[in-house]
């Protein structure tokens, strides 16, 4: 073939669409490896030449992930404006300055007040469009974290030689690698040779398995899963043992981390509105449709004033316009429109949010994104991972099996504890300080025959090497040291040990007892690793450990409980197999532990320079060293359920939220932890709720979605990246609200496209991090539960205070409509509405956000994403409140106007002047009326006086019963923060004491209204004066029945409910 057959080049890929790397549909996989060097023009011995692969880069591009140009900075800031109630702010900031402006011109102040508004609200929009835009540009950075677990470098072969450290963008298919132990795999790989006897690769967060997988060159099924191809290594992927020979099949874009990356762009390109934003922009939309009709009332009411004209012989002449009072209408118009629109509920939300975020982080749950908080509230189904989030995700044993007195008898251990801390639980009925020789052996082999430790990070508990392995070591702890032992103390309080042989006293002392000199590497075909160890006494021994088949099939005796050895027969050997079946049935992985001492050419083996070296050096001949092997017991290990998981199954179960759980894992394996932990019941019929991936993949999508409806939890093993997408996918699309949990770079694109996604804190990769909306730092199934009720809590938080501001803006829309029906002067300007609404509403709403929650939170059927926010009660409701709100700020400024006491109260100690309802209602007619004048009055240390023209008194004048209209409106607003304590519950079982931070909002907002009126300069800028204690009793006089009016409709609300839920009650049970 010469330098790899280079120069015939490789037959022309298929081309895809234009921008993308051709694809080779070569299923490298299913072919011998002769084949694949054929169909890749390549030898392994000589690699590609430089002119060859320079050829293929330009076919295939650079091995490296595309970089998907997100939105411009530009594009972000306007996408801020899509939403209905920014674009009505906008306009109303617009029309608001433009009239600013047109005044000062014509004459009028061009001072700070007139621009107060328009300035406002373009700061708030400023704000939120800052924020948007800081949120939206973090959505890209799942895509960058992905690009940061490629490999960098790669040993590659080129012209015979091994180049150690290309950079691995330069790669192309047909590239001979060489992959060694910590390696990071470079591109998507057929191994061709292993150099070492085994090779494993940590493909977990790529695959979702939760072990190393061994890895083989020899070719397997062509329609095998990506578990499957064991004769593959991944781009992305470790190897943690052995080297091998590989040739590159995929770069770049074309290998399966390249096919992740393109899912998560794809997810993050049709991320959809959270449920709240959706309600909130159909608020918006009515709003402007209500806005339109009552501005148009407005003008239409007020056309005498501004467009006359006479009638002459019958017919309409003489038209006048008065563009001074067209300007004024429309004022009251722009005013209306700030009064309708809700300025500060943004930044409640956000607070409220943000305050809900602390309480998650509290309880280990992690949000990265504000709105997931109130999704969160109406999940209805949790997608969730096995390992890890369901279990520990630290392999334990479970179950240790021991030889018994006779050879037909065996004993049984249970094992406590389920994380690799060796002081989490005990080994029960366990002989403490009696410890057998049969057992002393088992402690042996797992002490020794292992390359495992255990490591502590804080209060973390990790594994050093193989899980399994390290779960051996934990159990050697718990089962103590040999009677008589003296040296457990000294090496668990020495000085000189580090922090992870502390925790492992008994494997040291039993690795200071015999020491080994040779190891015999695990392979896939004999199934067992063994080690030669020598004594302080200079005796060698074989330990082994392995598949309990296969030490049993090379085991010629066993030792019995006190040390003797006898035959193994047909019995025992049964027996033992027996019980093998039954701990695999449990889902326990189990291992063999077995040992020789008649080692033959071994008896004197002391290294290297021993003549037998020689035949450790070729692993063919390790079955045979592995025969006639005395058996001593086995283990049974599991990756066990947290033991707190049961509880939170039950809490969804009852919370109305499905789960699902969608893992790599095999079938038998996550079957049996899910009966554990309360997914299937133990004699449930999981037939149909059981399925792989790859089963579900070839039903039709009525068939897919009839599994997905089934009541209670399902199970979905084997599961491909492209298998959870779908689900997402179906479960969104039949209307639910979808939480996907997840840890590997796999599960990017699933957490991507759910409505919250999850990962994992722990074990999760950044790639799922960064593609989530929370992140788990315990990796705990249960908090997830916990913040869903934490997020219900939010929302009818949220709900209260929403409703709470729509109310009070109601009431502001028809002070304003009320003003320009009747004709009065204009009671309250656009400055201090948006005062009263970003401002003074503001501390009351975002306490509302602490109302404490519901005890049977969590016993409610989740709310469905299209709820309404307010019902057609709830509407009504405030439709009253609001009236009354319009009625008692407009009918205040009337009364300082017309009546000299209102309900004993004397209001004409300031010395104004009253006029009649009709003076008032026509008080644009002022210059024709004759005689009429008007006495000065006081406003705290101000002096008001009209004679050089007495019509002022109508304008310049109003400012005391302004300023008694926006004291009630605040005041009201603050007795009605205490109604929306409760939707339907009376001040006397909820009484405002339940929420002691209302109270202080209360007194914030209440302070916050005194100093505008109180200083001088911020009164000025308001349009504003201090009021007296007769003028502030009038207030409370007005203000207060809002509260008296608000419990009657509870009581109808309460009585309506009931009448209702009893109807409901009789009509079951005449149906029943």
């Amino acid at each position: 073939m010469g330098k790899g057959g280079q120069d015939e080049g490789m037959p022309s890929p298929p081309r895809p669409a234009t921008g993308a790397s051709p694809v080779d549909c070569f299923p490298a996989w299913a072919r011998d490896e002769a084949e694949c060097e054929a169909h890749y023009k390549v030898s392994m011995e000589q690699g590609l030449s430089w002119e060859e692969a320079e050829r293929r880069r330009e076919i295939y591009g650079l091995n490296e992930l595309e970089r998907h140009e997100g939105p411009s900075v530009w594009r972000l800031i306007l996408d801020q404006f899509e939403d209905t109630l920014v674009r009505i702010l906008l306009v109303a900031a617009v029309v608001s300055f433009v009239l600013a402006w047109y005044d000062g011109d014509e004459g009028g102040e061009m001072g700070i007040t007139a621009f107060v508004e328009p300035l406002v609200i373009f700061l708030i929009l400023i704000a939120n469009a800052v924020v948007g835009v800081w949120q939206e540009s973090n959505a890209e950075k799942a895509l960058e974290a992905l690009k940061r677990i490629q490999s960098e470098t790669a040993m590659v072969m080129r012209e015979g030689a091994f180049v150690p450290s290309l950079p691995a963008a330069e790669l192309v298919p047909g590239d001979i690698v060489e992959l060694r132990v910590g390696d990071k795999v470079p591109a998507d790989m057929r191994i061709l040779k292993l150099i070492s006897s085994t090779v494993r690769v940590e493909q977990g967060s790529l695959t979702g398995e939760s072990i190393t997988v061994n890895k083989t060159h020899h070719r397997v099924e062509e329609d095998a899963d990506i578990q499957g191809k064991e004769c593959m290594v991944f781009a992305g992927t470790t190897v943690v043992n052995g080297c091998c020979i590989c040739v590159v099949t995929q770069t770049g874009m074309n290998t399966e981390i390249g096919k992740v990356h393109s899912q998560i762009h794809e997810a993050s390109q049709t991320e959809e509105d959270t449920p709240l934003k959706k309600k909130l922009n159909e608020f918006g939309e009515a709003l402007t449709a209500i806005i339109g009709v009552i501005c148009a009332l407005v003008w239409l009411i007020n056309v005498k004033y501004f467009f006359t004209w006479e009638y002459v012989n019958g017919w309409p002449a003489n038209f006048k316009f008065s563009f001074e009072k067209c300007t004024y209408y429309f004022e009251i118009a722009v005013a209306l429109a700030v009064a309708a629109i809700p300025e500060g509920l943004p930044a409640v939300i956000t607070t409220c949010l943000a305050l809900g975020t602390r309480k998650m982080a509290q309880k280990n749950a992690l949000v990265r994104k504000l709105p997931s908080v109130e999704t969160l509230g109406c999940t209805t189904v949790i997608c969730s991972d096995k390992t890890g989030t369901l279990t520990t995700n630290q392999n334990s044993v479970a179950k240790l099996v021991a030889m018994g007195r006779v050879p037909e008898s065996i004993r049984t251990f249970r094992v406590e504890g389920t994380t690799y801390d060796p002081s989490d639980g005990k080994i029960l009925d366990w002989p403490v300080g009696e410890l057998d020789p049969n057992l002393q052996m088992v402690a042996k082999i797992a002490a020794l025959c292992n390359d495992a430790g255990i490591a502590k990070t804080g209060n973390q508990f990790s594994a050093n090497g193989m899980p399994t392995e390290a779960a051996l070591k934990v159990l050697v702890e718990k089962m103590g040291l040999p009677p008589g032992s003296s040296k457990i103390t000294s090496l668990r309080t020495s000085s000189r040990l580090d922090a992870t042989e502390v925790y492992l006293g008994c494997c040291k002392w039993w690795s200071h007892q015999e020491h080994r000199i040779a190891t015999l590497e695990f392979d896939r075909m004999r199934k067992s690793m063994g080690v030669i160890v020598k004594s302080k006494s200079g005796k060698n021994t074989l330990l082994v450990k392995g598949a309990v088949e296969n030490l049993l099939e090379r085991s010629s005796y066993i030792q019995l409980l006190d040390g003797s050895v006898t035959v193994l027969d047909d019995d025992t050997r049964k027996h033992i197999l027996s019980t093998l079946h039954d701990m695999s049935s449990s889902a326990l992985r189990c291992l063999g532990f077995a040992y020789k001492e008649e080692l033959s050419e071994f008896a004197t083996y002391d290294g290297e320079n021993h003549p037998a070296h020689k035949i450790l050096l070729d692993p063919s001949n390790y079955p045979a060293i592995e025969t006639d092997l005395i058996f001593v017991g086995l283990a049974g290990l599991r990756d066990p359920p947290r033991q707190e998981v049961h509880k939170a199954i039950e809490d969804c179960r009852a919370a109305g939220i499905k789960v699902m759980v969608i893992t790599g894992d095999n079938k038998h394996t996550a079957e049996a932890i899910c009966r554990e932990i309360g997914i299937f019941s133990p004699n449930e019929d999981i037939l149909r709720k059981s399925i792989t991936g790859r089963e579900f993949m070839t039903y039709s999508n009525e068939e897919r979605l009839k599994i997905l409806r089934q009541p209670g939890g399902l199970l979905f093993s084997r599961a491909e990246p492209r298998h959870k997408q779908e689900i997402v996918k179906l479960l969104k699309a039949d209307g639910e609200v979808v939480a996907m949990t997840g840890d590997g770079v796999n599960d990017a694109p699933a957490l991507k496209l759910a409505d919250i996604g999850i990962a994992m804190g722990i074990a999760g990769t950044e790639v799922a991090k960064e593609a989530s909306d929370m992140v788990l730092a315990d990796d705990n199934f249960s908090t997830i539960v916990a913040a869903v009720g934490e997020g219900r809590s939010i929302y009818n938080n949220m709900k209260a205070f929403i409703r709470y501001m729509i109310s009070s803006n109601i009431g502001e829309v028809a002070s304003i409509f009320l003003t320009a029906a009747l004709g009065i002067p204009e009671g309250l300007i656009p400055v201090q509405l948006l005062w009263v609404n970003l401002v003074t509403d503001g501390p009351p709403a975002t306490a509302l956000g602490f109302n404490p929650p519901d005890k049977d939170i969590m016993k409610k059927p989740p709310r469905r994403s299209d709820d309404s926010l307010i019902n057609a009660w709830i509407l009504f409701r405030y439709l009253v409140i609001g009236l009354y709100v319009g009625i008692a700020t407009v009918g205040v400024f009337i009364i300082w106007y017309t009546c000299g006491s209102f309900m004993g109260i004397d209001l004409t100690l300031d010395g104004h002047t009253l006029v009649t309802y009709s003076q008032l209602k026509d008080w644009g007619q002022c210059p024709s009326w004759e005689g009429f004048n008007v006495t000065s009055f006081t406003a705290g240390s101000r002096v008001f006086s009209f004679d050089a023209n007495p019509c002022d008194y109508f304008q310049a004048g109003k400012v005391k019963a302004t300023t008694l209209s926006l004291s009630v409106l605040v005041a009201i607003e603050m007795f009605n923060s205490l109604n929306a304590l409760s939707e339907d519950g009376s001040l006397v079982t909820m009484p405002p004491w339940v929420n002691p931070w209302l109270m202080l909002a209360m007194s914030v907002s209440f302070g916050l209204h005194f100093l505008i009126l109180y200083v001088p300069f911020l009164a000025e800028v308001f349009g504003i004066v201090p009021l007296s204690l007769n003028e502030w009793l009038l207030v409370i006089a007005v203000a207060f029945p809002v509260i008296l009016i608000d419990e009657v409709l509870k009581f109808i609300g309460r009585c309506t409910t009931r009448t209702q839920a009893e109807g409901v009650k009789r009509e079951k049970q005449k149906h029943a």
